[in-house]
């Protein structure tokens, strides 16, 4: 069994290796289109690579400039957003994303958060899940490896260092464990979504002959609080909310 477990995993590099070289390849192939100023071919080319279902924070993020050239706002945010929930941290994103947004005509402020939330959420989201693991990887091997040197040391003031410094180490560890694990429970509860339809009116119950709440437009990012019989409750930044068709946007 572990004979062709092996031979299983050999036969898989080459493949695996191959699909890498042809997403670079096409990685490169767009990021020239683009450099070239041929934003629509520069897409299609990128939305190859994302049917073929890689996905990376520079991908996306390419492709949401791509979008951004060619004046479709709502995509442009859309793949914005989607590299920002794989690499929340990166300060290029978020500038993109805030510099979009600017050109949308809904201008909506947030409800404001209590400090210790809008801190605890800056804390967890300053760098990508990736990273946090490499982080507790990297910290879990030195506070081990400290450990140890802790076990064969000679003297009393160099346990007590060694001991302390491995402490220190493993807690970076676990803590590093933490952000990722509630970075990952961050973005799978707040399901959110981009408007892209023109306007759409928001109602106040999940039929058309509801009352009009308000009117949002295209480019706007909502929160999906609930799907009930083919419509979507959404909740805005400034805490209003309504119900509206999925057709109506598309979700990051």
């Amino acid at each position: 069994m572990k004979r062709i477990t092996y031979l299983l995993l050999l036969l898989a590099l080459p493949l695996i290796s191959l699909a890498n070289s042809e997403t670079d390849a096409l990685f490169a192939k767009a990021n020239n289109q683009y450099s070239k100023a041929k934003y629509k071919d520069a897409v299609q080319t990128y939305q190859s690579i994302l049917s073929n279902g890689y996905q990376s924070a520079a991908v996306y993020f390419n492709l949401g400039n791509a979008y951004y050239k060619l004046g479709d706002i709502p995509s442009a945010l859309l793949y914005y957003e989607k590299a920002h929930k794989l690499n929340p941290g990166d300060d290029d994103i978020n500038f993109n994303i805030q510099l979009t947004t600017l050109k949308t005509t809904d201008k909506i402020d947030a409800a404001p958060d209590l400090f210790l939330t809008k801190w605890w959420q800056a804390f967890v989201l300053c760098c990508s899940v990736t990273t946090l693991g490499w982080l507790s990887v990297l910290f879990f091997i030195a506070g081990f490896g400290v450990l140890i040197v802790y076990l064969f040391a000679a003297t009393v003031s160099l346990k007590r260092g060694t001991f302390y410094t491995s402490m220190a180490l493993l807690f970076l560890g676990l803590l590093s464990i933490l952000m990722a694990a509630n970075q990952v429970h961050y973005f799978t509860s707040h399901q959110q979504a981009i408007v892209f339809s023109n306007s759409v009116t928001v109602k106040s119950e999940p039929e058309k002959a509801a009352k009009t709440l308000f009117v949002i437009h295209e480019g706007t990012k909502v929160d999906v609080l609930e799907n009930t019989n083919g419509w979507l409750r959404v909740k805005l930044l400034n805490g209003n909310d309504g119900w509206i068709l999925p057709a109506d946007v598309k979700e990051i």
